[in-house]
């Protein structure tokens, strides 16, 4: 199964994101790019790719582990940037990126604990892809659009751990799904559901 470990803004930060995206997708250029469904709006901490069944309790224990050595910490969407001209479209994050950053390092070791092959180690960037292009697209407008888009600040208090399904019937405009697989509170609360189960 394809995994990987992520943390989900509240809906009230998704609707927001939503109305800007909706302003991004009236810009010119737009119909160029595959815009990302709510479903799949997150910010990954760490890709494992395909992961063996046999795999996946190591992996859980070690990712509530890494969830319970961090303790909650506040978060909020804010601005934007692209990857590769137009390949991706983003929007960013402000708030505790320390902490942010520290998480997303547990999370890549858990996996590479449990045995997974976690690439190469880069400097971890925290974005949430709004919109994809298979070919270079001038995306500046959008990226000038979201920089003075800007979220509420939430608490993070939880990681989850998601399946996701690559879209396999070949129609135009298909999304992936997602599934969450797992989750685990933040800090001391994690150590206190360990003890109650």
């Amino acid at each position: 199964m394809r995994l990987f470990a992520a943390v989900l803004p509240p809906d009230d930060v998704v609707d927001a994101l939503a109305a800007e995206v909706e302003v991004l997708r009236g810009l010119p250029g737009a119909e160029r790019l595959r815009w990302t469904g709510r479903p799949g709006w997150h910010l990954t901490l760490a890709f494992y790719g395909e992961v063996g069944e046999e795999t996946v309790p190591e992996l859980e224990a070690r990712l509530g582990k890494a969830a319970r050595r961090t303790e909650p910490f506040a978060l909020a969407l804010r601005g934007g940037g692209q990857f590769g001209h137009g390949k991706a479209l983003w929007t960013g994050a402000q708030g505790d990126l320390q902490t942010l950053g520290l998480l997303a390092g547990r999370a890549e070791a858990a996996g590479r604990k449990a045995g997974l092959e976690t690439g190469e180690h880069r400097r971890y960037r925290a974005h949430l892809t709004v919109a994809r292009g298979r070919q270079a697209v001038d995306v500046r407008p959008h990226v000038d659009a979201l920089r003075a888009f800007g979220s509420r600040t939430w608490t993070v208090d939880g990681i989850v751990l998601v399946r996701s399904f690559l879209p396999a019937s070949g129609v135009p405009g298909e999304q992936p799904r997602y599934e969450q697989v797992g989750r685990w509170p933040l800090g001391s609360a994690g150590q206190a559901s360990d003890a109650a189960g």
